[in-house]
């Protein structure tokens, strides 16, 4: 299957003409739509011509084959490219790449998204592509033990995030010789020259020191292209692909001339750049075919026993979380990654138990969320694992693994004041808010061990993006093992038919609303108590339920900001109705400080003091 090392006259001619095909046809969509990037898709179709004709091991017509090598945009603006190739390779008609690219109900989106079969994951935040792949090289080299090649085009401008160098750190680290990253050195950025503009030789020496071979090239010489990818393809380590190119190349009213980026040809300079390319053609590329790859077979092992607890034992939730992530290790598609904190997340309980389905991603919060999206695009089920704080660093890797509708588990722990004396640089208290934001995500905050067990259990076989938020502390088990709790359910702790009040409670403020309850039973009130462990979905019944009963008299308790939390969850699902509500919301409204957990709730206003203080306020001013 290796391609041949040196090219005949005929292979360059034929390799000319593509990369010309692949030029015309990126001036045309983007002229056609009135917007897109052609100058940043000309630099690089030389790449991609030798790439998809000589080194690219895909069966275009079984884009879910197990063996097909992977292809990822990293400069997903560069889509005309892409799109010009998936007509070269005859997946997308020529028709349907001129006349509906980036046109509403378009499958040719702006930037690319897995609306196509022949795309993993949406691109186009810069920086991610990259760690994407990383992701699904580690599938290849260490769970799938597959000869596939990952393939990432990255732009320039893009190594100046920080996530670049986490995926080729985590490359080195992890030695994935089945990773190529090809870097379109074209010096021009958005807004005018990149950092290091075409100064291949510092680039260089930063890929080597992140433990990467670099090979530089002229990115417009075939010859030199086809080697550098054949090298690359041989290597015992991941390795990039320097090329050094003209934005604009083929089109010499805009080669190497800034003002360029994001802009359509006009009409008469797009027809002239056609003409003098050769014009309009309609080659059709057979590229290498993957080799054969057993079926991937059922999934084996035991069906997962999720751990039992004892009522009434102090169990904290990110020790359930561990305890049920090493329970579902039994199936095989299960994995874990974790951001150099599992003896804290308890992620290290899984580690120990299945350390080859464990990846460490360090430091490193981008690349962890990154890494579990591209485990995902292999068939693999990934929970990653850090504090809630933490998560916050990797935010726009969540939010577009929502737009490739990547199925993920997430886990946050130490979450709230509830951590205590740390301090505020280590408590989440913004990651309701982030993750409820998240398109299609599901939130999940259960209030002890018991219903965070049942609720792991549920994450691994739920689509899209599952956030689950634990707390560090121990708190009593409130539930009995045979118990269940559907993801958008909740629990009725206290309540009968002559409740005054409701008290409404996720995670730790839960038994802070139990105990309030109690305190407020002994003046005489009767306070309904709601765990509300499912905060997106929410169960608006049980909600509905408690504003008829109790008057719509309703306290919400969080351990978090203000907005967009709990509370703002709560009031949301509530907004439409004619009836009156009368919500008290108590969260966290100043910056706390170091403390314990009881100090610091009762400073924040959500201890069991605050809350029976707002429930009377609340019954007295109904009257």
């Amino acid at each position: 299957m290796e391609a041949e090392r040196v090219l005949d006259e005929e292979q360059l001619t034929q390799l000319g003409e593509l990369a010309a095909q692949l030029r015309v046809d990126a001036i045309r969509c983007s002229t056609k739509a009135g917007s897109g990037h052609p100058t940043s898709s000309l630099s690089a179709a030389d790449l991609l011509a030798v790439l998809i004709s000589r080194h690219l091991r895909y069966d275009w017509a079984d884009p879910r084959g197990r063996a097909n090598d992977h292809l990822i945009f990293s400069k997903g603006h560069a889509s005309p490219l892409l799109y010009a190739v998936f007509k070269a390779v005859g997946v997308v008609t020529d028709q349907e790449l001129v006349e509906t690219y980036r046109q509403f109900g378009s499958r040719l989106q702006g930037h690319p998204t897995p609306a196509l079969p022949w795309v993993d994951v949406a691109t186009g935040a810069l920086g991610q592509g990259l760690p994407v792949g990383v992701g699904i090289a580690l599938a290849g080299r260490y769970l799938d033990h597959l000869p596939f090649h990952v393939w990432a085009l990255c732009g320039d401008s893009e190594t100046a995030e920080g996530s670049i160098w986490e995926a080729l750190d985590k490359a080195g680290h992890y030695g994935l010789r089945n990773l190529t990253a090809l870097v379109d050195v074209n010096r021009f950025g958005q807004r005018g020259p990149t950092e290091l503009e075409w100064d291949l030789d510092t680039y260089r020496r930063r890929v080597e020191a992140f433990g990467c071979q670099a090979i530089v090239i002229d990115g417009h010489d075939l010859v030199a292209i086809d080697e550098a990818l054949g090298r690359a393809r041989q290597s015992t380590g991941p390795t990039v692909v320097l090329a050094r190119t003209v934005k604009g190349k083929g089109v010499p009213e805009v080669e190497n001339q800034p003002g360029w980026h994001g802009k359509p040809l006009k009409p008469d300079v797009a027809e002239r750049a056609v003409n003098d390319l050769g014009g309009v053609r309609q080659i059709r590329v057979t590229g290498p075919q993957p080799e054969p790859a057993p079926p991937a077979g059922a999934p084996a092992g035991q069906p997962p026993q999720l751990p039992r607890y004892d009522r009434g034992a102090k169990v904290a939730t990110r020790n359930a979380y561990g305890d049920a992530l090493r329970a579902l290790g039994s199936r095989p598609d299960v994995v874990a990654l974790d951001g150099e904190v599992s003896d804290s997340t308890r992620a290290d309980k899984f580690a120990k138990a299945y350390p080859d389905r464990f990846f460490e991603m360090f430091i490193s919060e981008q690349q962890l969320v990154a890494a579990a999206v591209g485990l995902q695009v292999r068939g693999y089920r990934p929970f990653a694992s850090t504090f809630a704080a933490f998560l916050s660093r990797a935010y726009d890797f969540i939010r577009m693994a929502g737009i490739s509708q990547a199925d993920i588990a997430l886990s946050g722990s130490h979450a709230g004041v509830e951590v205590g004396a740390d301090g505020p640089s280590q408590m989440g208290l913004e990651d309701l808010a982030a993750m409820r934001a998240v398109q299609g995500s599901t939130v999940l905050y259960p209030s002890d061990a018991v219903s965070c067990a049942a609720l792991v259990g549920q994450m691994v076989d739920r689509k899209g993006i599952n956030y689950l938020r634990t707390t560090r502390g121990g708190h009593p088990v409130l539930y009995d093992n045979d118990d269940t709790f559907p993801v958008g359910g909740s629990k009725l702790l206290r309540g009968g038919d002559d409740d005054r009040i409701a008290l409404i409670g996720a995670g730790v403020t839960v038994h802070n609303c139990l105990a309030a309850a109690d305190e407020l039973a002994g003046e005489g009130v009767n306070a309904r108590v709601i765990d509300l462990y499912s905060v997106k979905p929410l169960d608006r019944d049980r909600l509905l339920d408690a504003v008829r009963d109790t008057g719509g008299r309703l306290v919400v308790v969080e351990d978090h900001y203000p907005e967009g939390g709990l509370g703002s969850a709560v009031l949301e699902s509530l907004a439409d109705l004619a009836e009156p509500v009368r919500v008290t919301h108590l969260a966290v409204r100043g910056l706390p400080t170091s403390g314990t957990p009881a100090e610091l709730m009762d400073q924040a206003g959500i201890g069991v003091g605050a809350i029976v203080a707002a429930a009377r306020a609340a019954l007295a001013g109904s009257r």
